[in-house]
């Protein structure tokens, strides 16, 4: 079954349980994205020899070491209890219960054939089989099989850490089954959120083919060039749209053994690239002495334990000699140049026009950029269908920006392949046919993934452009752009028609920072008497770009505080208020689709929206205390009430019958408690599971666990409010607890800086969000309105607004991005 033959991916399948053969690394990581999935997972692996503990340690042990992973495992910690641990000897009886059987054991063709005799017998009569190989022929590890279980048998690689990285090829047999080859894709793209991309069963399918040529080549060239690992990780990073690893920090990352592993298939292949990529001694050297990367210490790269400065205490190896010293930090002219490019097409053009006689970084990446493109071509015909599928492969397996045929594109295929003709260099035989055909770009007009209807890709086949098929409910902001959906725009804001009359808000500034465009936009869209809330029915607040927001423009309110322009400041603070107020009581349902980071004021947008859909990794938080302020959009009179909220729910009073009462709960106290925690701790979620136990979102936000679908996901739940007869709230009157908790709010921040836990500054800051959660020092029950606790939110910003430590700590972060405790 060929990927030209790929079945589409349609709605998705019943799983009631899967399980996964093989707790070595990769495999307990699969199980503990299918557990993220809400999906109960059997992790099978071998008895220990010896006298073990348990007969399933090794399953055991790997469900501990999940929890403590880095970067998590596991969207909740909870989500742990979803994994079963067992053995081959023992259990193999509950594969009958089990749906998708994922087989994940060590790279060895007998082994796993052997593992596959043994499960067979277990297995129920629908259930499908598949192997995570890396690179192993699919079809040859199950051809001692029955042909029944070769039908429901196939290929799912997944990339490691699977929570993050979206790729899993699908690799269908002759032999598999359609209908089970499109259930499985479907429910990998909807359930567990990847990029499906379909690949025929060669070496190492498409990624693994791509990225490892494109490391070696990497590894050729700076022994030729006698450049050093730091110089190409330089060089190989950002700077090109690759990881900003580069090539030795991301191999270290990945495991030596790993690449090597993946070179060896190669090279076992016998096929016509299998001489092109070959191990170079040296790092043949670092095998045999264990040096694998990060998981044994020591690779390309290490730590020197004797120097405490982390700045200071990377050592490099030295590729010539086999011996460690101080990492250097190159710089390259043209590259340092180059970095002020806005984009990516606009980078790789400076880059590569340099004299390569001349400039070291141009005379390194044009040879390796065009020897990957040529090479990807070279072998488009063998491993994929299109173009589109390896660029796809490469953006979500490897995270390049754009993948090697958007690359040549935006270098201009034309342009290089003359340079490559004057060099003397090999040309793709379907490059040729691409220009003989009088076209230049294997993208009609642009990047297919930027098309709005039916992008379209070169067939070297046909010798003519042929559409790519998206699978049904994917979208982005561009798309609508590229269709002239635009209804208005500003630099950092547009709206546009996403079609079932509703409306996004796309925020497109610098880092997504919301400034006077985003404010001002969001405010005069949602404004009750707007046209646009006459012409649309619902709202999506989103976009295109890598996190949702970083929240307010720091640079433009710390040059407006040192010109001493407090009016202003204060205008600010109300206009970003005003914002928040037409999101929360917008006549029409507001959804936030909050993604990536969602900090501080981006934040404070999603708590205002009627709903919120995010994106499953999701880094939300109220963080402004890190800055030395407090949340002054709403974000803390949107906790105080939160908590309000869970105190009725729990005490069952009500405020409004016996507002003292309700105001001297213990119940209201430990709700403002945990928020408190929350907001001058500046706690930022790791995922939206976590974000909800933040109170950040709520329970009934719905989930979308695939990042491409979440423009259209969060359309649908906009739909749905509008259509279950949304009615906006109104401004509320609540009691407070004033006195009756702010004192003891006060005691544990003072207990903290005794502790020396925090600064006096910290104190300053936390005592102002205690003030404003509980309403300030007034009697306990006293009424106060939505407008009053944002009165509070003002007065508070404004006054740290005039602390030094507060410039400082703003000034600080603007340069090195993070935090500064003074």
């Amino acid at each position: 079954m060929s990927p030209s033959a790929s079945p589409s991916v349609g709605s998705t399948p019943l799983l009631r349980r899967a399980a996964v053969l093989g707790a070595g690394a990769m495999g307990s990581r699969i199980a503990a994205h299918l557990a993220n999935a809400g999906v109960p997972v059997l992790l099978l692996d071998i008895v220990p020899p010896g006298n073990a503990a348990s007969r399933s340690s090794i399953a055991v042990s790997a469900i501990a070491a999940l929890l403590k992973a880095k970067p998590a495992a596991f969207y909740d910690a909870a989500s742990a209890a979803l994994i079963t641990p067992g053995n081959f000897e023992d259990d193999l009886e509950r594969l009958k219960d089990c749906d998708w059987v994922i087989e994940a054991v060590v790279e060895d063709l007998d082994i796993k054939q052997a593992l596959i005799g043994k499960i067979a017998p277990h297995l129920h009569p629908q259930a499908i089989v598949t192997t995570n190989t890396s690179g192993l022929p699919v079809a040859s590890i199950a051809a001692k099989a029955t042909p029944e279980f070769r039908r429901r048998w196939f290929g799912t690689h997944f990339f490691n850490p699977p929570r993050y990285m979206r790729l899993v090829e699908v690799i269908p047999t002759p032999e598999s089954d359609a209908y089970a080859v499109a259930s499985i894709a479907t429910f990998a793209d909807r359930r567990l959120g990847k990029a499906i991309v379909f690949a025929r069963d060669t070496p190492n399918f498409i990624a693994n083919r791509i990225g490892v040529f494109s490391m070696l080549t990497a590894v050729r060239l700076m022994q030729e060039q006698d450049l050093n690992i730091e110089d190409v990780d330089a060089l190989t990073g950002s700077i090109i749209g690759w990881p900003r690893t580069g090539t030795f920090r991301l191999a270290d990352m990945v495991g030596i053994d790993v690449l090597a592993h993946v070179a060896r298939n190669f090279a076992a292949s016998q096929g016509h690239d299998a001489a092109a990529i070959k191990l170079p001694d040296f790092i043949a050297a670092m095998l045999e002495r264990r040096w694998l990367g990060d998981k044994t210490g020591q690779g390309f790269y290490r730590k020197d334990p004797a120097i405490a400065d982390p700045k200071k205490n990377r050592l490099a190896l030295d590729w010539r000699t086999l011996e460690y010293r101080e990492a250097a930090r190159p710089k390259f002219p043209s590259i340092e140049m180059a970095k002020n490019a806005e984009s990516l097409p606009e980078r790789l053009r400076l880059v590569l026009g340099g004299d390569t006689k001349k400039d070291k970084a141009a005379a390194f990446l044009f040879p390796l950029l065009t020897s990957i493109w040529n090479y990807a071509a070279d072998v488009l015909p063998e491993i994929a269908d299109s173009p589109a599928d390896i660029d796809r492969a490469m953006r979500t397996g490897f995270n390049w920006e754009f993948g090697p045929f958007e690359m040549w594109d935006a270098a201009g295929v034309a342009a290089t392949v003359e340079r490559q003709r004057a060099d003397g260099a090999h040309i793709s035989t379907q490059a040729e046919t691409l220009l003989a055909s009088g076209n230049s770009s294997w993208y009609r007009d642009q990047p297919y993934r930027d098309q709005p209807e039916e992008p379209q890709v070169f067939d070297t086949a046909t010798k003519s452009y042929r559409a790519v098929s998206l699978p049904s409910g994917v979208a982005t902001a561009a798309s609508f752009r590229s269709a002239n959906k635009v209804v208005r725009k500003n630099p950092g804001c547009s709206l546009l028609d996403i079609g079932e009359g509703i409306a996004l808000l796309e925020l497109h500034s610098k880092k997504n920072a919301i400034g006077d465009d985003i404010v001002s936009m969001i405010t005069q869209t949602l404004n009750p008497s707007s046209e646009h809330v006459r012409n649309f029915r619902g709202f999506v607040i989103g976009g295109d770009a890598g996190d949702f927001s970083v929240g307010a423009n720091l640079m433009q309110l710390l040059l407006v505080i040192q010109e001493g322009e407090w009016d202003e400041v204060e205008q600010a603070i109300r206009a970003f208020q005003r914002m928040t107020s037409a999101i929360k009581f917008c006549p029409r349902p507001v959804v936030s689709a909050p993604f990536g980071m969602c900090l501080g004021g981006g934040t404070e947008i999603s708590l205002h929206a009627a709903r919120r859909h995010p994106h499953a990794e999701l880094y939300m938080g109220l963080v402004e205390a890190g800055v030395g302020l407090v949340p002054g959009g709403g974000g803390t009179k949107e906790m105080a009430l939160h908590a309000i909220d869970a105190a009725r729910a729990s005490v069952g009073i009500d405020p409004a019958a016996a507002p003292l009462r309700f105001a001297l709960s213990a119940d209201l106290q430990d709700a403002l408690r945990q928020r408190f925690e929350t907001v001058a701790m500046a706690k930022v979620s790791t995922s939206a599971a976590e974000a909800r136990g933040l109170d950040l979102l709520a329970p009934s936000d719905p989930i979308a666990m695939n990042r491409q679908r979440l423009l259209l996901d969060a359309r649908e739940t906009a739909i749905a409010l509008a259509e279950g007869g949304f009615t906006a709230p109104v401004p509320r009157t609540v009691p407070v607890p004033g006195e009756a908790v702010l004192p003891t709010l006060k005691l544990g921040v003072h207990l903290m800086r005794k502790a020396e836990y925090i600064s006096d500054h910290d104190v300053k800051v936390a005592t102002h969000i205690a003030n404003i959660l509980c309403g300030g020092s007034l009697t306990p029950g006293s009424l106060v309105s939505e407008q009053y606790l944002l009165d509070l939110e003002r007065e508070a910003f404004l006054s740290l607004c005039g602390e030094r430590k507060t410039q400082e700590r703003i000034a600080y972060t603007l340069q090195t991005g993070k935090p500064l405790r003074n």
